[in-house]
């Protein structure tokens, strides 16, 4: 079996649980050494265990992306440990829903904090990397609500609208330094992010939909992403939506 991406090194953040978890072994698997970022450290150390028990290589750095000054040391203490940085897989992410009137603004903050401002953070840092190396690859993970919105749903939307409006422009931007950057769009994945949700409306439509269909699992999304990184170097796969085969919307 070819092992795709032996010799790369690649950071995931959101990797204690979930699609970032996921798409950790998954790297790790295709010949990856993978630097896992989430603030819960006993997590991480746990999943750096399980890629090594497997054969892989993993560092665990404990980060919460919306700090940029973690955020940069993220980016910067994996190319000093590990050498050099080729993947970027922009994971972590929240998604409390819930109407726009009487909304929770501590909610929209957070939301805005970690699905925007942490993609944008360690994609300003990891960027000269890149650029001194001539190829990167960038993946940030959208959601079919950066394409749809929906009532209940617009502060969540806003965040995903903005993450895929920021990675196309970024990938005009940088496409003359051979960086390649990637959107992936899941529809409903069965994961603790929906057990973030505060508002018990929205909390109770979400787990709803959940039961009405068979979810995505994060494995699915993992393998999307390995998709699209595994790709040559002269293919650029921009834009991956992925749905439940039963989801509408």
């Amino acid at each position: 079996m070819t092992i795709k991406l032996n010799g790369k090194v690649a950071i995931i953040t959101g990797a204690s649980s979930g699609i970032g978890e996921a798409t950790a072994i998954a790297l790790a698997a295709e010949g990856a050494t993978v630097a896992i970022a989430a603030r819960r450290s006993d997590r991480l150390e746990a999943l750096a265990k399980r890629i090594a028990a497997s054969g892989g290589k993993a560092l665990p750095i404990v980060t919460d992306i919306t700090d940029e000054t973690q955020a940069n040391n993220l980016i910067h203490k994996t190319n000093a440990q590990l050498g050099q940085v080729d993947i970027l897989v922009n994971n972590a992410g929240v998604a409390l829903t819930g109407n726009i009137d009487g909304g929770n603004t501590s909610d929209w903050r957070r939301m805005f904090d970690i699905n925007v401002f942490g993609v944008l953070y360690t994609t300003h840092a990891v960027l000269p990397i890149f650029k001194a190396q001539g190829s990167g690859h960038i993946v940030n993970i959208s959601s079919v609500a950066g394409r749809i919105a929906r009532a209940g749903v617009g502060i969540y939307n806003a965040t995903k609208w903005g993450v895929n409006a920021f990675s196309e422009s970024l990938r005009q931007e940088v496409l003359k330094d051979n960086i390649r950057v990637t959107i992936i769009e899941p529809g409903l994945v069965e994961t603790e992010i929906n057990n973030h949700v505060t508002d018990p409306v929205a909390k109770k439509n979400v787990e709803e939909r959940l039961k009405a269909i068979t979810p995505l699992q994060s494995e699915d999304i993992a393998a999307a992403i390995t998709y699209a990184v595994t790709q040559p170097h002269h293919v650029n796969v921009n834009e991956i939506l992925i749905r439940p085969t039963l989801q509408e919307r």
